[in-house]
């Protein structure tokens, strides 16, 4: 087992450059399942998910070649397992994801109900509602989802409420289903644009990419293609608030401002100077302490809420009250508990957490209990006095490639520990 230790105090000040965005990767890999040929994948970060989705689909008989660091080859001509056991995808919900590529390519699905961040109910019944609203035969047994079919056939589906990997699972499934397929109610998300955009290098015929109308025209076969991954915008948010946090001033290099408009918004009111280009980031703090800013999550383009938790820490810095607002997932203020520990002057109330701003915090010992709550805290260790260490950092590698290696390049005094 390992934890981080942060001693804290340190302005970030620097550059550094953004991975590939993990929500994108993830489902593109899995997309790949479709192809005939191989398919080359760049600019796949080096993630605890990453790792499980290759080593599940070379379960499967998928051949998978990492080459280097950030390039991945996959053909899945010759798959002879389909399914995704319990085993390999308890930890990562995007495992799901398999399911409408096994089913449309192969006609049938073994997959484990997914397991992941406990954040809140996340249900997969739209997914299995679309698959079989295009014709597959689903039950649900002892914890797996067992799918067949004849080839899927076009359908018309709205989608009861919007869904990330709901909308990818399908999207995926229509491309070589018979037929036209209207998908309405789609999540707009820049990972499900990348999603689209690869699938269309494969031969795929899509259209309303970006909109929450999706109509895709099945076809025979898509042929494996390369694509490269766009970055990672909640990993660029989170360096780009811890910044605002210590006062600090960094640039972020291979990011796209653009996708990350309505994070940019807010830094603003907290009193960060900003500048762009079509390709990086800047933000200047000035040594001052953040303005209180509200937050309201909600689906693309509104407020993301894997930002969310690192907005709270902000906030818990800033000067005066703030109320940040989590529309999506019930459950997700549970790093509020590791904050009140350091220090910090928040109370919850139903999806609400009501936050008057301290001048510091205190380094303390805490407990990750999610992805992003875990950049929470560690934004709250580089901002309190004394050493916070941080423990169950096996969140972190899930999502933020060599976290501490990016911010010590910036300054920080972080340091991976084993225990």
């Amino acid at each position: 087992m390992e934890k981080i230790v942060i001693q804290g105090g340190q302005p970030l000040s620097g550059s550094i450059s953004a991975s590939g965005a993990k929500n994108a990767v993830l489902p593109i890999i899995a997309a790949s399942i479709v192809g005939s040929g191989t398919s080359v994948i760049k600019n796949v970060p080096h993630l605890d998910d990453v790792t499980t989705m290759n080593e599940l689909l070379i379960q499967m008989g998928v051949k998978l070649t990492v080459n280097d660091t950030t390039n991945v080859e996959i053909c899945a001509d010759n798959i002879d397992n389909p399914s995704a056991p319990y085993e390999t995808v308890k930890t990562m919900r995007a495992s799901i994801l398999v399911l409408g590529p096994l089913l449309t390519k192969y006609g049938k699905a073994e997959v484990s109900l997914p397991g992941g961040c406990a954040i809140g109910a996340r249900p997969v019944d739209i997914h299995l509602k679309g698959l079989e609203a295009m014709g597959a035969k689903i039950r649900v047994e002892n914890g797996y989802i067992i799918a067949k079919s004849e080839r899927l056939q076009g359908c018309q589906f709205y989608m009861d409420k919007v869904t990330v990997t709901g909308t990818e699972n399908l999207l995926i499934a229509a491309t070589l289903a018979e037929g036209e397929t209207l998908l309405e109610n789609c999540a707009t998300e820049p990972e499900v644009i990348d999603l689209t955009r690869y699938l269309i290098n494969m031969g795929a015929k899509i259209e309303g990419i970006g909109t929450s109308v999706l109509r895709i025209t099945g076809v025979e076969s898509l042929q494996g293609c390369e694509h490269t991954v766009i970055p990672d915008r909640i990993e660029v948010g989170t360096f780009l608030v811890a910044a605002a946090a210590t006062g600090g001033e960094i640039t972020i290099k291979k990011a796209n401002p653009y996708d990350l408009e309505s994070v940019l918004i807010k830094l603003r009111q907290a009193g960060a100077e900003i500048s762009t280009t079509d390709d990086s980031i800047s933000l200047k703090m000035h040594g001052k302490r953040p303005n209180p800013v509200n937050i309201n999550t909600a689906p693309h383009p509104a407020f993301p809420t894997d930002m969310q938790a690192q907005f709270c820490t902000l906030n818990a810095i800033a000067s005066g009250y703030s109320i940040v607002t989590e529309n999506l997932f019930e459950n997700r203020f549970m790093h509020i508990n590791e904050l009140v520990r350091m220090g910090a002057d928040i109370t919850v109330a139903n999806k609400q957490a009501i936050i008057n701003g301290v001048k510091h915090l205190n380094g303390a010992p805490t407990t990750a209990t999610d992805l992003r709550a875990s950049a929470s805290l560690v934004i709250a260790g580089l901002v309190a006095k004394g050493i916070t260490e941080i423990f169950d950092i096996h969140y972190i590698d899930r999502g933020y490639e060599v976290i501490e290696e990016k911010l010590n390049q910036l300054g920080a005094k972080i340091k991976r520990v084993t225990i």
